[in-house]
């Protein structure tokens, strides 16, 4: 079975979550407390180097991480994934957008308001940097989708998926979303899928960290 190394507030965890519920993939969920350094254990470092999540173990010994890497593994096949060949590089450039340009500013900006990071005076003029630059995505979102149902052909793709993730707790960041009524129309409509699942739904059959490394260790 699979399992998905997750922090249930995680937006590219969430993408990850929403998308093996979507498949209706079973799979196992192993919540990762990122405040207490539970990524960063070297039992943990041994699977992922990175020290990150979202992981996802595919079998025994075989792990993939980075969000959209195991957005595109799991959308192979499935209608997620385009079949014409320039829709497919429209979904990795918006992917790779999203992780440059967009989740550095507004998942960051959000990280630091609802983990309570520390604000000292290098920090708050980083926020600041990173409001800016947040909207600088926003604006290019409300101009792409202005006229448009999703942003790469006629239905929902994992370009779609991957922004949706951070945009629609943008506001937790401190981003104002009432001036893009586009991505708020977007929004909804991606919320009105079949089984369209919450951040905060905790789904997948959950396992603790220790029974999980215990069997990662084990091979099992």
């Amino acid at each position: 079975m699979l399992r998905l190394y997750d922090h249930l507030s995680s937006g590219n965890g969430y993408k990850c979550r929403w998308l093996l519920t979507q498949l209706g993939h079973p799979f196992q969920r192993v919540e990762m407390d990122i405040d207490r350094g539970e990524t960063r254990t070297p039992e943990f470092l041994a699977l992922n180097p990175n020290g990150r999540i979202p992981m996802l173990r595919l079998a025994p010994g075989d792990f993939l991480a980075e969000s959209n890497a195991i957005l595109r593994w799991l959308a192979e096949d499935t209608s997620f994934w385009p079949d014409n060949r320039r829709d497919k590089a429209a979904v990795l450039q918006w992917l790779f957008w999203e992780q440059y340009s967009h989740e550095p500013n507004i998942a960051t900006a959000r990280f630091w308001i609802t983990h309570k990071v520390a604000m000292d005076p290098e920090r708050i003029h980083a926020l600041i940097a990173k409001r800016e630059n947040g909207h600088a995505a926003l604006k290019l979102m409300e101009r792409h989708l202005t006229g448009r149902d999703w942003f790469v052909g006629q239905n929902a793709t994992i370009a779609d998926i991957a922004l949706y993730a951070y945009t629609h707790v943008a506001e937790e960041g401190g981003f104002d979303l009432a001036p893009y009524p586009a991505i708020r129309d977007w929004l909804d409509r991606f919320a009105a899928q079949p089984n369209h699942i919450k951040i905060t739904d905790a789904v997948g059959t959950p396992v603790s960290v220790a029974d999980a490394l215990t069997s990662e260790r084990q091979g099992a």
